[in-house]
């Protein structure tokens, strides 16, 4: 990877789910068409560069996982540069710009990227570039491609000052700068929509193509006012697009006519161990009409080595719809291949750098189980994977549309019609059915299937050798971009696989009792949760979970139970659930565990509400656990303040944790006689102190 000092940059990415290193291979793939040459490295590869004798600028692209924790691929990095010997001009010489990834539905936004940021900061390095921190919640793009836009000419001075500072002259590297290929080069299609296409194959390299369309009338019928997916209207699609590069393909796949077995599933998790454990119970929560179906399973561990803590995370492998992967097969017309093994390497002679076979690809197994395992092909199509599309179709109006989904002037409509519709790539070769991509160009853009992570709903103490957890099952209602409706992958493959069992306990929610099973999953444990019962059991807390939010608490219910049981001459603190659901007599989760724990001193205090029942109160009750919780103000303070106890809060970000931190943020004020942002101030030091805790999701 050695290139010319004079425009060489160091590029690191740490990513979680894939969506950090195809930013910062947009960025390499661009960084030829500016004269420049990227040196990237995924940031766990610490032997392949060194930041202490590091002279050229450098370029982080860096995710946010959990609520707030850097990518599993940056923990090494960041445990190194938080080392406290390390002296405040450490990394003086460092130059450096750093893109962030989050998501704003989470408290500890950008908190990957804010912590190396920081670090590298107090540790002497100097911006060479403003830090950009992209939303997930609204679209990285938006503040993506602006950041990396402005990229270029921050590197361009960067490296006009580094030659300054050696006393050497610049007009060498001014020269071969300004002989970088111009990027806002413009590409005249004369013909009409039908004959669309793409002219000049030399400016396919270039980060932008500026296509001018000349002679194109739309007529558009009445039921074609609206924009839909497959579908635009002015000014878009009367508009000059700017679309991205056409990423090169790298990957090369060849079936074979050999035969084998296919990994195990346990071989695709790139941290931990992975273990195969059976499902013994499996118990529906919910009555038949709630408007969610929870589900409760336990699983047998008593054979593993598998540990947990009440309030631990764990991770599911789970694979994709068995029928979403056969229509797949049967749109690329491989269905009679699907068993056949092939072959994943690397395309000779590919213009990717560093180009190598993704690490969730084994370089030999079964087409279906690369389908089924490895990739996610429910993942919603990034700009990069429409842009390769449109090569693969046929249709000029439907390339047309393709190219308007992933340009700048079509970003709105790629919001709202991809993103926000979670429309995959099954919907999109249904909508644009003259596309018919390449299996590699499949490997190349899908990420990796991911485990599905949930919160565990039991103690090790009070069932040995067992683990529940409880889910509800995810549902997709069908929509106008996506016609048809699905169950979430995970959630969705557990109930059909629980399905025979839950029939045998469907007359009963006695979660103690149950059928045996020979049914297996494989789970593996999630590493960093601080979500755990306070470590002195005097300290009181209180537990604010609706819905299935309250499934870590029932852990930590069981574990207090035990203990009490055990350590008869220990002193236990106070303990406070906040529960709610829509219907008391419905979805009221755990209700006759949680009567139990009260009566028998486990639990003090169990506030609930129900915001679908009808109150024939004058008063009428409140629906939602923010609005219980203002009614306890006092308590709230005391045990927060006075009390130095815990607050945790399990569930629904958006919906719920977020009015409870607001909840809790008014009480503070109010009980305190401080403004708001007094009281925000002291709720986040109690976050940082780790007493006001979150186990949420969006």
């Amino acid at each position: 990877m050695c290139c010319d000092l004079k425009s060489r940059f160091l590029l690191l990415y740490a990513t979680q789910k894939g969506q950090a290193k195809a930013i910062a291979e947009e960025i390499c793939q661009q960084a030829g068409a500016h004269g420049l040459e990227a040196d990237m490295h995924c940031i766990s590869e610490m032997d392949k560069y060194n930041l202490e004798t590091e002279k050229d600028p450098v370029v982080i692209v860096i995710s946010t996982t959990g609520t707030g924790d850097p990518p599993d691929t940056a923990r090494k990095f960041v445990k190194k540069i938080q080392d406290t010997t390390l002296q405040p001009d450490h990394f003086a010489h460092l130059q450096y710009g750093l893109l962030g990834l989050g998501d704003s539905e989470y408290t500890f936004f950008c908190n990957g990227g804010k912590t190396v940021d920081r670090r590298l900061q107090e540790l002497g390095a100097q911006h060479f570039y403003n830090t950009g921190l992209a939303d997930d919640c609204v679209g990285l793009e938006l503040v993506v491609d602006p950041w990396i836009d402005g990229l270029w000419l921050a590197l361009k001075e960067a490296f006009l000052l580094q030659k300054e500072k050696e006393g050497m002259s610049s007009n060498a590297l001014s020269s071969s700068l300004s002989a970088a290929p111009h990027v806002g080069h413009e590409l005249n299609l004369s013909s009409e929509v039908q004959n669309l296409k793409l002219e000049d194959e030399r400016l396919r390299s270039s980060d932008v193509l500026t296509q001018k369309l000349v002679g194109i009338h739309l007529v558009a019928s009445a039921r074609d006012s609206e924009p839909s997916l497959v579908h635009s209207v002015p000014p878009v699609s009367q508009s000059a697009l700017n679309i991205p590069a056409l990423p090169p393909e790298y990957i090369e796949v060849q079936f074979e006519d050999t035969h084998g077995e296919n990994p195990h599933v346990s071989s695709l998790i790139s941290v931990g161990t992975a273990f195969e454990v059976p499902v013994t119970k499996a118990v529906q929560l919910t009555r038949e009409d709630a408007v969610k179906t929870a589900l409760l399973l336990e699983l047998d561990i008593a054979d593993t080595v598998f540990d947990y803590q009440p309030g631990d995370t764990f991770c599911v492998i789970c694979p994709n719809n068995v029928n979403e992967v056969e229509e797949l097969l049967q749109i690329l017309g491989l269905f009679d291949k699907g068993e056949r093994f092939v072959c994943v390497r690397v395309k000779q002679g590919t213009k990717k750098k560093g180009a190598t076979r993704p690490q969730h690809i084994p370089e030999r197994s079964t087409l279906k189980f690369i389908l089924t395992w490895c990739l996610e092909i429910r993942a919603i199509p990034k700009k990069a994977f429409l842009r390769a599309l449109v090569e693969c179709t046929s249709d000029a109006e439907e390339k047309r549309r393709l190219q308007e989904l992933c340009s700048r002037q079509g970003a709105s409509d790629y919001t709202q019609f991809i993103r926000d519709s979670n429309v995959c790539l099954l919907d999109l070769l249904h909508a644009f059915p003259s596309c018919k991509p390449s299996l590699n160009l499949l490997i190349e853009h899908l990420p990796k299937l991911q485990a599905r992570s949930y919160s565990v709903s039991s103690s090790n103490l009070y069932q040995p050798g067992k683990l529940c957890f409880v889910f509800n099952i995810v549902e997709f209602l069908a929509c106008p971009a996506r016609p048809v409706s699905r169950k979430g992958v995970c959630t969705g493959w557990l109930a059909e696989l629980v399905a025979p069992l839950l029939h045998c306990n469907k007359d009963t929610l006695d979660t103690k009792g149950g059928s045996s099973s020979t049914e297996k999953i494989s789970i593996f444990a999630r590493p960093n949760n601080t979500f755990h019962l306070p470590a002195d059991p005097s300290v009181p807390f209180m537990m604010v979970g609706p819905g299935t939010g309250i499934s870590p608490f029932i852990g930590f219910l069981q574990h207090r139970q035990k203990l009490r049981e055990e350590r008869t001459d220990w002193e236990f603190g106070e303990t406070w659930l906040f529960f709610g659901c829509r219907h008391q007599d419905r979805d009221y989760l755990f209700k006759d565990e949680l009567r139990c724990f009260l009566e028998n001193g486990t639990l003090t205090h169990l506030k609930v509400c129900f915001s679908r029942d009808s109150s024939t109160a004058e008063v009428a009750s409140p629906k939602y656990v923010q609005d219980v919780i203002r009614l306890y103000a006092k308590e709230v303070a005391r045990v927060l303040l006075k009390e130095r106890g815990y607050f945790y809060v399990c569930g629904d970000k958006k919906h719920m944790a977020d009015g409870v931190s607001d909840a809790v943020v008014d009480i503070l004020s109010m009980e305190m006689e401080v403004d708001k942002l007094e009281a925000m101030k002291i709720l986040a030091v109690l976050r940082e102190a780790k007493r006001y805790l979150q186990d949420v999701w969006s």
